[in-house]
């Protein structure tokens, strides 16, 4: 089950700068990851690159990322990523 497209689809934002690696990064939002994939939840996307990158690294860093499917995918220069919506710089309401 897909759901609503995500509301900063097609922006490029910041991902927060106390994530390890990533701070301070231009991401380009596609979509929520669940509509990426057809329905799809990060945590039964088995085998996927992505979704084993994003796993490992929220299960490492120091920074608390909820376990829920507020999961969006992207691209950080031509590799795609997930982050949870919580690690990005969102633009406030009417930006």
């Amino acid at each position: 089950m897909t759901r609503e497209k995500f509301r900063f689809a097609g922006q490029t934002v910041k991902v927060r700068n106390e994530i390890p690696k990533f701070g301070g990064a231009d991401f380009i939002i596609e979509d929520y990851w669940q509509n990426v994939t057809g329905g799809l939840s990060w945590m039964d996307s088995n085998g996927n690159p992505a979704a084993m990158m994003y796993a490992i690294r929220t299960g490492s860093q120091g920074f608390d990322v909820p376990i829920d499917n507020e999961v969006v995918y992207g691209k950080i220069g031509s590799l795609g990523y997930l982050f949870h919506v919580s690690e990005l710089i969102l633009p406030k309401e009417g930006e």
